[in-house]
């Protein structure tokens, strides 16, 4: 029974490489997300002489929703295979190591998340108002409301995930001093 559960916990402790080509992926998305950025670049460079401030504000905020994805696939892409399937020796002597990859445990990893998700939903709204803006709409639109639902869903689910980790790690305290 012993060599039996022995195998099984191998077997198990193996299937954490099954990750691996999930990850692979997630740099071919960035790979096809730097793409999208060249060609939403090249299109503000076209139509930086339009004259409309408010096409180019939408834009860049374009470029900047871009961006802000691209982090988001990063994080999960070093913090997912740090914490799941391997620790990144390699990355451990470059002196261009982020510095917070190798401390973001599962935990950690939900806030930053969240708090991208947030940033992204913040831009989409930035971008529904400068186009209400630039029509001068004073009805807003139930794609505006669904996107603020949606908004307020990503806060506050923000703010629950840091209050529950907060309490697990209090109590966390709390068990261990009284042991």
């Amino acid at each position: 029974m012993k060599k039996f559960q022995h195998f099984l916990e191998v077997f198990i402790f193996g299937a954490r490489w099954l990750l691996a080509p999930l990850y692979i992926g997630l740099v071919g998305a960035l790979l096809i997300l730097l793409w999208r950025y060249i060609l939403e670049f090249v299109s503000l460079i076209e139509n930086v002489n339009d004259g409309d401030a408010h096409l180019f504000t939408l834009d860049l905020l374009g470029l900047l929703d871009l961006v802000l994805l691209g982090n988001l696939v990063l994080i999960v892409l070093f913090a997912g295979y740090e914490n799941f399937v391997s620790k990144m020796e390699i990355a451990e002597k470059s002196t261009d190591r982020p510095s917070w990859m190798g401390t973001i445990d599962f935990s950690g990893l939900k806030l930053k998340l969240i708090g991208s998700l947030v940033a992204l939903s913040v831009i989409e709204l930035l971008k529904d108002f400068i186009e209400l803006s630039n029509h001068e709409q004073d009805k807003v639109g139930d794609g505006t409301i669904w996107r603020i639902v949606i908004h307020l869903t990503f806060v506050v689910s923000g703010v629950l995930f840091a209050v529950m980790d907060r309490i697990g790690e209090v109590k966390g305290k709390h068990i261990t001093a009284g042991d």
